[in-house]
């Protein structure tokens, strides 16, 4: 199945699936679970944190299983920010929007600092990727986008996801813009809804694909996640199981050649596509590379032994490792660090 293109390395250890885990320490079962060839990595929330030196005693316990498993979480800031105790408290997104009104170049900068501050704390505690930044635009009818965004104007979006993307780069993270095409104008949440965005794909591709295009024709994203929404005027599937959407646009009009993930399988507006293994062999067929599973251990399994004898990667997992540049030691001290908290406290 060709599923991007350009040439990817192919990892033979690597596979297509990213699972979670149930509390702060790995059970007997999990590690079995994490040493399956389907399993491709981890992804942290909220339950698996105490503190940050707890967060990497676990990263430390996960790479003991396998040490080729690629460890994420997401850290855009605001309500969606899972590494607390002892990490920066990032603002959220919407604020950076805020100040871009009245102050254009300091939220340029702050946003790029920011990017550089997240990745920098989330890579010194072992884990490589953080599923950042949101590219969606914060209209009103979106509660669980909301405070997500950057701005609701695509070009305020773009400007300032393109900065911080560089910050996040100059960390040593790689990039994973969400969620394509854009969620922002919908009003349903995903997690506990279906949801369908009526408007025609022109109507989409001058707003919100704006900040997608831009990044990606400045080669500035390394992963995308599509959004489980249905755009029924354009595809018959959700974006995440549709090949016209990460085919056709993604891949061939946009040219984006970076890794897809999809967005969780066990998100209710991910039913349309079935039972779990059923989602996981749609999203594979329509192009996602790496599968979030999530809150499900059963459904995760399923997936997992579905795929351990016919894996469909073809990505190189070690292309989305982070690359540490400062230890926690180095970067407590780092002053840049310490502007970025001086700054933070006047915003």
């Amino acid at each position: 199945m060709k599923t991007s293109s350009r040439n990817l390395l192919v990892n033979p250890m690597s596979g297509n699936v990213i699972v979670d885990l149930a509390g702060t320490t790995i059970t007997d079962d999990e590690s079995r679970l994490l040493a399956q060839p389907a399993v491709a990595g981890v992804i942290l929330f909220a339950r698996n944190v105490v503190d940050r030196q707890q967060v990497i005693q676990l990263v430390q316990s996960i790479r003991a299983v396998r040490q080729d498993l690629l460890i994420t979480v997401d850290q855009e800031g605001g309500r969606v920010q899972r590494l607390v105790t002892g990490y920066t408290q990032l603002p959220a997104p919407c604020r950076l929007g805020e100040l871009y009104q009245y102050e254009p170049e300091q939220a340029s900068q702050l946003a790029e600092d920011l990017g550089w501050l997240m990745a920098s704390e989330v890579i010194a505690s072992g884990i490589d990727l953080s599923f950042a930044p949101v590219l969606d635009l914060g209209l009103p009818i979106s509660q669980v986008i909301g405070s997500r965004a950057f701005a609701e104007q695509p070009e305020i979006v773009a400007t300032l996801a393109h900065r911080y993307c560089l910050g996040m780069k100059q960390a040593g993270m790689a990039t994973v813009g969400k969620h394509f095409p854009g969620h922002g104008s919908v009003a349903a949440d995903t997690h506990h809804s279906i949801a369908c965005d009526d408007r025609p794909f022109a109507a989409i591709k001058q707003a919100d694909l704006l900040p997608f295009n831009s990044l990606i024709k400045q080669q500035l994203l390394d992963g995308m996640m599509p959004a489980h929404v249905l755009y029924p005027q354009v595809a018959a599937e959700p974006a995440g199981f549709s090949r016209y959407w990460l085919q056709a646009v993604l891949r061939e009009s946009l040219g984006f050649s970076g890794v897809i993930f999809s967005d969780d399988l066990t998100m209710h507006a991910a039913s349309q596509a079935g039972d779990y293994p059923s989602r996981a062999v749609q999203a594979l067929n329509a192009g996602c590379q790496l599968l979030l599973v999530c809150n499900n251990p059963e459904g995760a399994q399923a997936v997992v032994s579905a795929l351990n004898t016919h894996s469909e990667a073809e990505v190189n997992i070690e292309q989305l490792k982070g690359q540490r540049k400062l230890s926690w030691a180095e970067l407590l001290e780092h002053p840049r660090r310490l502007t970025i908290h001086s700054q933070l406290e006047n915003l």
